[in-house]
């Protein structure tokens, strides 16, 4: 099933009979196999765009290339950097903008810019009983009441489809810069990347590699900018006993674009799990899990790992908090997300009840 309209997406929702896999471009494999599929594809195009305001409207189904190319051809993007899963789930479907927004999909930039949900404005999205549901506006100010924005965006098409959304962008960067550091471990590594962003130049990307021990820290802006932040950064940077190199604009480009749809995982066996810790804590917890391969970005708190097939990372977690979602995986008796507490376990499934009475939004996925 693919709605051209969302009067169309409304009327399969009221016929709706069992359960529904709903799914935008089907790139991120998050979706139930169970099922049968309603594609939001058809509900593309980019319905306005003011580029002097900095906001698009878009349907849900619109491909994020077409959105990127764009916003390109104006010098603007979207500032939170969504990545792909395509390298490391194999095939080439195509990533939707309704899909980012529904995942709330956040790249390396997210510790400078924030997440995917701060840049989404408005939302129009039908609920389980075929109900249009429109909240938010098409402008950065605006007043609407309870915020269903935000809580339509990380629900995976749990609580309704979107249809359609406003979003805000950002100008592009005039140029960028990558500091390397070698040969720390993985704890120097963090304190060098949290030490980088405790300072005033405003870093927006920090990985580190622990493959090849090499961290990443970048920095973005005016030309003049990035001059003068780069040699000042380079000064804290050198105080953690690293070799320094340093990567001009469009390697530095091709780098973050390697790691944040995480190409060097691509082509390793084993389950790829994504972890969302304390910075300080992951070392501690790459070693409590066993996981040797994989990338910390945010500076540490966002954890892509590689484990043997059917690993489970999540006892690691004890003593720390977190949380682990599988990503790539065989995944067996294991939920693909996060258990959660039985007090918010409850308040959820309240909310779902709300939005998806009969239970026919990619059911079982939060379970």
């Amino acid at each position: 099933m693919t709605p051209q309209t969302t009067a169309d997406l409304s009327d399969i929702m009221r016929a709706a009979e069992a359960p529904l896999r709903i799914v935008g471009g089907d790139s991120r494999g998050i979706a139930p196999k169970a099922g049968a599929t309603l594609q939001t594809t058809g509900l593309a195009g980019i319905k306005a765009y003011q580029p002097g305001a900095l906001t698009m409207v878009a349907g849900a189904g619109t491909s994020l290339q077409e959105v990127e190319d764009t916003l390109a051809a104006q010098g603007q993007r979207l500032a939170f950097e969504p990545m792909r899963y395509h390298k490391i789930l194999g095939g080439q479907k195509s990533s939707t903008i309704g899909g980012v927004f529904a995942a709330n999909i956040s790249g390396s930039r997210r510790i400078q810019t924030g997440a995917a949900r701060d840049f989404l404005l408005g939302i129009e999205c039908v609920d389980g009983q075929g109900q249009v549901i429109r909240n938010g506006g098409r402008v950065m100010k605006n007043v609407t009441g309870y915020d269903l924005v935000k809580l339509l965006s990380g629900s995976c098409g749990t609580l309704g489809v979107l249809s359609e959304v406003a979003f805000k962008v950002l100008p592009a960067s005039e140029t960028e810069t990558t500091f390397v550091l070698e040969g720390l471990d993985s704890q120097q590594a963090v304190k060098a990347m949290t030490g980088a962003l405790a300072t005033p130049y405003d870093v927006s990307g920090a990985a580190y590699d622990m493959m090849a021990q090499k961290t990443y820290i970048r920095i973005e802006g005016f030309l003049k900018s990035v001059g003068y932040r780069a040699e000042k950064l380079s000064e804290v940077l050198g105080r953690f006993g690293a070799q320094i190199s340093r990567l001009p604009k469009d390697a530095s480009a091709d780098l973050w674009h390697s790691v944040r749809n995480l190409e060097a995982l691509a082509d390793l066996p084993g389950d790829i799990w994504r972890i969302s810790v304390k910075p300080s804590d992951a070392p501690a917890v790459c070693q409590a899990a066993g996981l040797q391969k994989g990338f910390l970005d945010w500076s540490g708190g966002l954890i892509w790992g590689v484990l043997e097939a059917g690993a489970n990372p999540r006892p690691a977690l004890q003593g720390f908090g977190g949380h682990a979602t599988c990503i790539r995986g065989q995944k067996g008796a294991l939920p693909r997300f996060q258990p959660e507490a039985p007090q918010l376990a409850v308040l959820s499934q309240k909310i779902r009840q709300k939005f998806d009475p009969r239970g026919i939004l990619n059911t079982g996925l939060m379970d």
